[in-house]
Formats: structure tokens, sequence, C-alpha cells
């Protein structure tokens, strides 16, 4: 990549700190490394604020247009004055190791600042993110970007990379911020708040602190600020509460796909027609009119196959779907409609449908369709084995221990309790996905988290604009609820989903800590940010506390560090939501795929894999732009991996940078199986794992203590875990010699005391 003189400057500078600090001690404990020895001043008409260390001024935030000043008060160590056209009031205090900055509005509405420029930054953009000022592709991503600084930024902190030291802002006030960027001609950016009217919290505010200019004092201050706040929990003091926690050590992230009752291998397909008549059809077809352009294309199908010596691969696909779909009916079942049905079966469920425990339910159509269909398809224990029981048991056969397991929501549970009794059974934690997020008017039982039995919540508990008007829910359906009135439905849901004979022993709960707050302007709710992050940690640590469940979430922003053990998202977010070209071109070679799965398979947007576009590579991906940040502070304390639309395997070409990283960073793999992508994928699978689960076992219950950059293409890194667990990770195509020991290309070399290990990322 062509670099300007501005990115070289830069680049010297931060790597003068970040490869000349290498310590010849195997490990350094992450600690605090802020200066109080430094002095300030500020400029009241333009609210520049300047800091001096060692003969060193710097400013710590760029000038405003000058403004009208009054009440301006200078002491020694405390400096405050007032805006009286903008209706704020301004005071800075030097405490022992920091600068208190405090805003607060006598009025106004918002406020920017600080608008803030160095040669780079380091942030805490998902797990860390490193930006050079001057470079290219991050200004091309960052241009006239406004990003909320609650949900963008794990942390609540940014640092600004001056020539000496660098300058860190830690936020007091987490909600009601935006962060803008702008890139005249280097990276820049302006910090606002909001006053929101329904919010008698009228201040925002930093600590401003000065700091060594690499990223291990960073998170070392930031880490003894969470700690003073009481806000450090470790893995170790939650397994205390719940020992099922300690599966996560160690343990790999699937999503398995099994949410049908019926897979390929279940049917006889050349008898299938031989068992169906017009009647069994016709009450399908009843059925099936609800399920619109599917259940449509499933019943043409049924009707195809009775002209047919065979039946195409597309017509077992569209003859499951409506199956599968039938078979969730309340309505599957009548006596009018099977009157041979087995006397078993009326026996056993003889109290009355609408009685039945969805789970029942299932089990009860299930038996009906196996008197209809006889030995067409196995015993009904057997339905859907190859992507359940059958695929946990090779995954054990396979050495894999231990695992986290999420499925795409609970019904596939209900369709069959076998298979999450096994999970159990295998020593793995499982898990369903879950959201309180949004809830639709129009119930669709595809998307079965947007539905509440409550029926007066969509228009009494959802979120309203400052005008009144709705907030719309994901993918701009439905409406936001409200979750400081979810309680009781949360309470509800998970009553009726562990009264199911499922023995689910963890849960995952989308966007609750993901930082998306809201104010709701509703009169008879009102409720701002701050209420509406404290009944999301609310409603998780319900479920941790009083169902007993390893609980995780998305994203996993340290608001939320204490009451979860996992999280999805922090460390390969969602990859540039709004870009057509990966979201609704379905010609584009980056188009991620569809959310439909045929007949319960892996759906295409998490098993296709795809190339990103350079620019986001350079961004999401390469190795020399990240920094542990969130890891440096919360290793041993919260469990990260990536969005489960980025799994480990989705991005083509780079599957073995993120294996690469993951021992770097110490971030379990994620992947989306069934029997097919197992059968695919599953050498390359294990064959990692058996380096990279004992590694994280050991890891994940130390804190990290030492990172370092080796290189000066910043390819080659080291991280440090405890007292002797390092990995050193050479993410580029030439063998490195450190300290007399050669890294090989592409590989990561493993020394756990004197032992030594070298994993060796698979061609791309």
């Amino acid at each position: 990549m062509k670099r300007s003189p501005i990115f070289l400057i830069a680049f010297v500078l931060l790597l003068q700190v970040v490869v000349g600090c290498e310590s010849n001690k195997a490990t350094e404990q992450v600690q605090s490394k802020q200066h109080s020895e430094f002095t300030f001043d500020a400029n009241p008409e333009t609210f520049e604020v300047f800091v001096e260390r060692d003969g060193m001024k710097e400013s710590a935030s760029e000038p405003m247009p000058a403004r009208k000043v009054t009440n301006v008060q200078k002491g020694e160590q405390e400096i405050a004055w007032s805006y009286p056209d903008d209706q704020l009031d301004v005071s800075i205090k030097k405490k022992e190791d920091h600068l208190q900055i405090t805003l607060t509005s006598k009025g106004t509405e918002s406020f920017s600042w600080p608008t803030v420029k160095g040669a780079s930054y380091m942030v805490p953009l998902g797990e860390g993110k490193w930006i050079p000022a001057a470079d290219s592709k991050w200004q091309s991503f960052l241009k006239e970007e406004s990003l909320s600084f609650a949900e963008s930024f794990s942390m609540r902190f940014f640092a600004v990379n001056k020539s000496k030291y660098a300058l860190m802002y830690v936020v007091d006030n987490l909600f009601n911020n935006t962060v803008d960027f702008v890139v005249d001609p280097t990276i820049g950016f302006t910090f606002s708040h909001e006053f929101p009217t329904i919010n008698p919290d009228k201040t925002y505010g930093f600590r401003l602190y000065v700091t060594d200019n690499d990223p291990v004092s960073v998170a070392g201050v930031y880490k003894q600020y969470v700690k003073e706040q009481g806000g450090l929990l470790t893995l170790a003091e939650k397994a205390k509460a719940n020992p099922n926690i300690e599966k996560l050590y160690g343990a790999p992230h699937f999503y398995l796909w099994n949410k049908s009752f019926l897979s390929v291998n279940d049917v006889k397909w050349n008898a299938l027609k031989t068992k169906l008549n017009p009647s069994f059809i016709g009450a399908l077809e009843k059925i099936l009119a609800s399920n619109e352009v599917d259940g449509k294309e499933s019943i043409q199908q049924f009707r195809e196959i009775q002209k047919q010596d065979y039946v195409a691969d597309y017509q077992k696909k569209a003859l499951l779907s409506g199956l599968n779909y039938a078979l969730r009916s309340r309505e599957f079942y009548t006596p009018q409609r099977f009157p041979h049905v087995d006397e078993e079966v009326k026996r056993s469920f003889g109290k009355g449908i609408d009685t039945l425990t969805e789970s029942q339910l299932y089990d009860m159509n299930k038996k009906v369709l196996k008197s209809v269909l006889q030995d067409v398809v196995p015993p009904v224990e057997q339905w859907g084995n190859a992507d359940s029981t059958d695929l946990l048991k090779e995954m054990k056969a396979a050495g894999i221990d231990r695992a986290w397991i999420g499925l795409p929501d609970w019904t596939a549970a209900y369709m069959k309790p076998a298979f999450i009794q096994k999970a159990n059974e295998t020593g793995y934690l499982i898990a369903s996905y879950d959201s309180y997020h949004s809830i639709h008017q129009e119930e669709n039982p595809d998307w079965n988290t947007a539905i509440f039995k409550d029926k007066s919540l969509y228009e009494n508990a959802t979120i309203s604009k400052k005008n009144g008007e709705k907030k719309a829910g994901f993918l701009q359906q439905g409406r936001l609820l409200n979750p400081t009135l979810s309680l009781p439905s949360v309470k509800q849901r998970m009553d009726e989903i562990m009264n199911n004979d499922v023995a689910f022993n963890s849960w995952f709960i989308d966007v609750d800590a993901a930082g998306d707050f809201n104010d709701d302007y509703s009169p008879q709710h009102t409720t701002t940010e701050a209420e509406d992050m404290k009944a999301k940690l609310a409603r998780m640590d319900y479920i941790r506390d009083e169902k007993k469940l390893v609980i995780g979430s998305e994203t996993g922003n340290d608001f939320a560090s204490q009451s979860i053990a996992y999280a999805h998202g922090i460390e390969t977010p969602v990859i540039k939501w709004a870009d057509p070209d990966m979201r609704k071109n379905k010609q584009s070679p980056y188009y991620v795929g569809g959310y439909w799965s045929p007949a319960g398979e892996v759906p295409e947007r998490y098993a296709k894999q795809v190339p990103i576009k350079e620019e986001y590579r350079h961004v999401y991906i390469d190795p020399a732009y990240s920094l542990p940040l969130y890891k440096l502070v919360y290793n041993n304390a919260v469990i990260t991996s990536h969005h489960w639309e980025w799994g480990s395997l989705k991005i083509k070409d780079e599957v073995g940078t993120r294996m690469l990283k993951e021992l770097l960073y110490n971030v379990p793999p994620l992947y989306h199986l069934d029997k097919k992508m197992w059968d695919e994928n599953q050498s390359l699978i294990t064959n990692y794992l058996k380096v990279w689960s004992p590694f994280h076992k050991k890891a994940v219950q130390q804190e990290m203590t030492d990172y370092r950059v080796l290189s000066e293409d910043r390819l080659v890194q080291k991280s440090v875990y405890g007292e002797d667990l390092q990995v050193i990770a050479n993410f580029s195509e030439q063998d490195f010699t450190y300290e007399g020991q050669v890294v090989k290309a592409r590989s990561a070399l493993i020394m756990n005391g004197n032992d030594k290990q070298t994993f060796f990322a698979p061609a791309q």
C-alpha cells in the first residue's frame, strides 16, 4: 500500500514507543501508567485545553470559534467559566492524576466538545483500533461518519496520540452522545452531547488523562478506572454463582441449524407419493395457505410429484419446507381429518390440543404424520438426527470436549427436546437465540421473538420519538419495545420455554449488550436512555439469576460486563450494514446472502463464503490496525467472539488470518453447522481446535498482561497472558526472528512456560 509522508511520520512516532518499549521480561503486568506530573491551561473563549508534560505542550482540544464568556474563575488547580449565549457552564479541575472536565446545560439542547486531532488514535471500536490520521482507506471509511458513542465504542474512552504522550478522554455520561468524523485533510472527530428535555441530568464531561503512547498504558488507565467504579467482575467470580460458566473455557462457539422435523435423508422419496392422498394434500393446503409464496410452492410440488417417477432436489426442499411448516400448526390434527390415526396417539393427546405445550404439540403432530407416511419415514425419535444428536456425537468423537451451541430460536428445542438433553450430557453449553427488541402486530412463527402474549404491548409499550412517531423495529418492521415495560413478558416467555421439557443451560439475548439505547417520549411511559440501559441489564440479570443460565448478548459493550459471561460481535462486528453490494445486490460477488434456508439448512447469510471489499478488509480485518483494548481490560471477565453474521469461515481468503488473530487475542472461533457444513469443514475445524482449545482454556482464566507490535509493518505481534503464557502471531509472508526464536511466516508461536507449539494458518 502506498503511504503518504504524513502517514510515515505518524507511523514512526508510534513505532518508537510500541516497538521501543518491548520489555526484556516475559511478561509485564497491565497497569495504570497515567502521569500526574502535568500542568494544564485553557482558553475560555475558544475552549481550547492545553496540557504540558516534560516541557512538551499539546492541545487536548481544537479551538472552537470564539464566543462570549462570563464568570471566569481561574485558580492554580481549577478554571471555570460560562457561555451565556449557549447557556452552558464549564468547569476544569486538576485531580490527583487527571483533569475533571464538566459541562452543565443551563438551557442548551446540545453542545459539541471536544474536537480532537492527532497523529493517530487508539479507540475501542469493537475490540480496538489504531487509526492513523493520514491513512487514505480509514479516511474514506470515516468520511462524514456519525457514530452513536454508546453503541459503537465498546468502552467509554478514546485516546489521541500526540508526539510524546497520549491524551485519553474517559467519558462520564454514556448517554445521548455522538462522534462525528472529519477528514480535512487528516482524520479528526468531534464529540457531541444532547440534553434531552425528558432527562433531568444536565451534565456531561470527561476525565482527561496523560498517559504513555501505547495501548497497554491506555488500557491500564481505563482498567484502573473500571475498578474504581466497581465494574470489574471476573469469570471466576461469576462462576461461583453458576459453575457452568467454566464450560466456556476452551469452548468454540457453534450455531447449529436443525430447525426442522424432517431432513432430506429421513424420507424414502421414491415411495412418498404412494402415501399421499387428495384428502391429506387438501388438509396441507389449508394450513400452508398462511405461508404465502413458500406455502404455494410446497403445495404445487406435492401435486407435481404425483405425475413423476422421481423427486428432484429442489422439490425435496419444497416438500420438506411444507411438512415442517405444517407440523408446527395446532390445526394439523383433527379426528375428522385423520380418522385412521393410531389409538396410541389419541390416548396420548386426548385432553385437547389447546392444553398441549408446544413441545407436546410437535410430538403429537410428528406421530400423526408418521401414521400417514408409515415406513416412508423412520420412527419419530430418529427424525432430524443427522443435524442434531448424531452431529453432537460426531463432534464429541472428533475431540471437541467443550462447546457453546446456539440455536436460531427455541422452537428447534421443542422439535427435538432429546437434542438439548444430549448436548447437556455431552458437557456442552446450549442456548437459544432470544430478543426483546422488536414487537410485531402481525404474528410470524419464523420471527417468534417479536411475538408476545400480551397483545396490548404493541400500542401501549412501544417507543415514541420526540415528534410522537413510533420507532420502527429491526429491518423497519414492527416497533421497538420499551425495555422498562418488558420484564413481565420476559418472565412469561422464559417460564413457558423452561417448562417445555427442554434443558437449556445457557441463553443468548440479542441487542441488550450492544449499547442501542433509546429515549422514549411517550407521555404514558417517558423513559431516558439511562433507564433503558438499566432495564436491559435487569432482564438479563433475571434470566441469569432466576433461570440459572449462562448469559451472553450481542456485541458486549462494557456497561454489561458484570451481567454477561460471553458476547458475539466485538471481535468482528456487522460489516458495513448499509452497503447495497453486500445486502441488496444479489449479483454482486460481495452479496452476503439471504436469511431464508431450505429445509432447515444453514442460511446462505451464514454459510456462503464471500470476499470483502479492500477498504473493509483494511478496517475490519487487517491486523495492522487492530488493538486488543477490550482484552487488555476484560480478558478474564467476558469471553468475546464474532458477530454470527461474520463467523470464522465467512470471509473468503481471510480464514487463516482470522485463526491467527483468534489465538493472539484469545477469541473463540464461531462456526455455523449442519451435517453438510460439518462434513465439509470437520478437518479444518478440529485441527485448529487441537491447538486453540487448550490455549484458550488457560489464557481466559488470566489477565492479558502485555501486548506488543514487534515489526515495522505491524504484522508480527505478541500477547502475554498471566506470567508465562505468550503467543506471537506472524501475519506476514516472511519468517521473523524474535529473541533468537524464528516465528515462521503465517504462523502463531505459543510459549507456555518452557513448552513451545507452532500453529500454521491454512493456505488461503
